[in-house]
């Protein structure tokens, strides 16, 4: 399957800026050329398989996307606003701990890119 560069690099241009999750008719709706929604839906297949994009299923059953760039993090996960949806990357040797729990007592291992810790963000703690 082969992409036309300029497409995919206009598409990631789009996606490394965002620092909240998107959907694939999002990033459509900001592309700017002639790139069809199944061009958008075949690249994000590709990237989330490349590890470049996470993707998890809203409340709404919407799919979202979230961008994991090039992270060489080896204790990371994100912190996810349920309420204006932001995305914050988290390094910490304490989710190392986490990891060794869920794997000894309860015999699961953790997938440790597409860990996501939902809740509401400051900001929007503070519209409450």
């Amino acid at each position: 399957m082969s992409y036309k560069t300029k497409q995919k690099d206009n598409i990631l241009n789009i996606i490394k800026n965002k620092d909240k999750e998107f959907t694939v008719k999002e990033i459509y709706n900001e592309v700017n050329d002639s790139t069809g929604l199944t061009t958008i839906y075949r690249l994000f297949e590709r990237l989330e398989n490349e590890g470049i994009l996470g993707k998890s299923i809203g409340k709404d059953n919407t799919t979202y996307y979230y961008y994991l760039g090039n992270c060489c993090c080896e204790n990371h996960f994100y912190l996810k606003c349920d309420k204006c949806g932001t995305l914050i990357h988290i390094d910490c040797d304490c989710i190392g701990d986490l990891y060794k729990h869920i794997l000894n007592d309860h015999k699961f291992k953790l997938s440790k890119e597409h860990i996501i810790i939902n809740g509401i963000c400051n900001n929007c703690s503070k519209e409450v």
